[in-house]
């Protein structure tokens, strides 16, 4: 079983997250966000990920540094539940609609991080959380597993539905990612640092 347990304090926050790539897809815990607990929730769901938060945030100044650091613990708990790679996908892609909103995500755990993120939202916020963070979170996530991230929104109006067919697009693509196929490291290198 591919897992890990990553736990991070700061003066702005203290988050704990335990994780397990090859779960049933659950989420369990919450981070004071309710529209962001929902997007974990389905990120785990889509992805076949179990992820347990425990999140305790400056949630009185905004949500901005409980989601990024969320971002950074979920995104070192990848890294270290997939060790040395050996025998994964590596690569991995989805498109995603709902409703109105289509998404795309393409994903390569090359041990390089890099996101591109093309989306714009309609809405500055979706219930308590802004719409904005969608990027730094993404950003947080990727630069801490180590993989290169490409993200767009394609179409959409309806900023729930447009965030919603991202993080699902993103699951979906890190499913195939980190799928064990093989028993070497898919790499000319024969590393992926």
């Amino acid at each position: 079983m591919r897992q890990e347990f990553i736990n991070r304090q700061t003066a702005e926050t203290r988050i704990s997250i335990n994780l397990s790539l090859d779960g049933t897809g659950s989420f369990d815990g919450s981070s004071g966000i309710g529209f962001f607990d929902h997007m974990l929730n389905s990120f785990a769901i889509h992805g076949g990920f179990d992820i347990v938060l425990s999140a305790k945030g400056d949630l009185n100044v905004d949500c901005h540094h409980t989601v990024e650091d969320i971002g950074i613990v979920l995104g070192k708990a990848f890294h270290g539940a997939l060790g040395d790679k050996c025998g994964i996908t590596r690569f991995g892609s989805s498109a995603i609609p709902m409703d109105e909103a289509l998404a795309r995500a393409v994903v390569d755990i090359s041990g390089r991080p890099y996101l591109v993120f093309d989306a714009k939202f309609e809405e500055e916020k979706v219930g308590e959380f802004d719409t904005c963070m969608t990027e730094e979170f993404f950003r947080a996530f990727a630069f801490n597993a180590g993989m290169t991230l490409h993200m767009s929104l394609l179409y959409g109006k309806n900023s729930h539905h447009c965030i919603e067919a991202l993080f699902k697009a993103a699951a979906h693509a890190l499913k195939n990612a980190v799928k064990i196929e093989g028993d070497t490291i898919l790499s000319a290198k024969d590393v992926l640092e």
